[in-house]
């Protein structure tokens, strides 16, 4: 009898019994969403776990750069004297030795200005003699002090001219044993030698045998690229994570570049910019990096990673621990051996590798680190 009137009653207020003696109850909250799988199928999707530990946790920041010959070890090379070249011999790609013939040049302008210091170094020596027989003449009072004072005169525009003939050579790209040489034997060399400055590699060239070249011309580019430059673009909001003071050097810097995904390269920052560029607000950052076996090639494209200081004491998970899903991020805590539970977590900043963990989680607990994946699929899948 007390159904029937039950019925009547919520017949009449359109509501089903559930609703009615579940007005005044609150709704329980819902479970942690679970996934079951078996040992076969956890080997079969290759799940590994690890323990939620706090660690240090650095940001990084990652941007563009461009390798380029260490300036410091470059050399353009071009020459002194105007000339035709007589031959070649190195190219590009070549390994150089200091003191190595690069080409041969043939100069008139050289010969000539040979010639004329010769000839102030004999009029010189006549000069010289001349003001000699002039003092013992006067002397005798043989001559007047004019005539002396005259053969003064001309020794010293002599050596004048004998040492502006001089500095002529040493312009042209003679040095002082060569002018030394020239000194003895009098023999005049017209051919002039372009010569490696330092061991290193010939990265330009731009002659050819039987061409007339200039002064202005570059005629090889040599580069030592053991050890080679990037220089990177900060842009302005992000000079704060760049160190700008002593510590610059030992700050974590990490490049990568195209050619050779999977491998990173260390080096240490010597440069950070004074200025911004006007045009493009970014400031500039360069890195030293070794390079033994010449794998950086100037001209490549590259990203530099630079890391902030680390921040102790957080919770950190690897980057293949966090799922999304839309608008939620989750993780699968381990309860048992064969069962997950889906947690929601609260992240913040990336460095590449791992994620910061605000809220979600506690330390000690297991989460999936790899193979996640495959647990959010079958997730998707119960709830379809």
């Amino acid at each position: 009898m007390l159904g029937l009137l039950l019925s009547l009653v919520s017949a009449c207020d359109g509501r089903g019994p559930d609703q009615a003696t579940g007005a005044a109850t609150e709704n329980p909250s819902p479970s942690h969403d679970l996934v079951h799988l078996t040992a076969e199928e956890i080997e079969r999707a290759g799940i590994s776990v690890e323990e939620v530990v706090r660690t240090q946790f650095r940001i990084a920041r990652d941007f563009p750069g461009t390798v380029e010959p260490n300036q410091h070890a470059l050399a353009n090379i071009t020459t002194l004297v105007r000339g035709r070249v007589i031959d070649v011999y190195t190219d590009l790609g070549k390994q150089v030795k200091t003191g190595d013939l690069l080409a041969l040049l043939y100069s008139s302008e050289l010969g000539l200005a040979q010639s004329t210091y010769l000839k102030a170094k004999a009029k010189l020596y006549v000069a010289e003699r001349a003001y000699q027989r002039a003092q013992t003449l006067l002397q005798e009072k043989v001559i007047g002090v004019a005539e002396a004072q005259r053969r003064e005169g001309d020794m010293v525009s002599a050596r004048a001219d004998k040492r502006e003939a001089q500095d002529r050579l040493r312009l042209l790209g003679m040095k002082d044993d060569l002018i030394a040489s020239l000194d003895r034997d009098q023999q005049i060399r017209s051919y002039v030698p372009i010569v490696a400055p330092f061991d290193g590699r010939v990265i330009a060239r731009d002659l050819t045998k039987g061409e007339v070249v200039e002064t202005t011309k570059l005629l090889f580019q040599v580069a030592d690229l053991s050890e080679v430059w990037v220089t990177a673009n900060i842009p302005e909001k992000d000079i704060p994570y760049i160190h700008t003071n002593d510590l610059v050097a030992n700050q974590l810097v990490e490049v990568r570049v195209k050619a050779y995904a999977d491998q990173v390269f260390s080096g240490k920052i010597t440069y950070v910019g004074d200025v911004l560029e006007s045009s493009t607000r970014t400031m500039r950052l360069r890195l030293e990096l070794p390079n033994p076996d010449g794998r950086l090639k100037p001209q490549m494209f590259a990203t530099v990673r630079v890391y902030s200081d680390p921040e102790p004491g957080v919770l950190a998970l690897p980057e293949g621990a966090i799922q999304r899903d839309r608008t939620r991020q989750f993780v699968f805590v381990q309860r048992d051996p064969q069962s997950f539970e889906v947690r929601d977590v609260k992240v913040s900043e990336s460095n590449g590798k791992q994620v910061k963990v605000l809220e979600g989680l506690r330390e000690g607990e297991i989460v999936v680190t790899k193979g996640a994946f495959v647990l959010k699929s079958e997730l998707l899948g119960s709830q379809i």
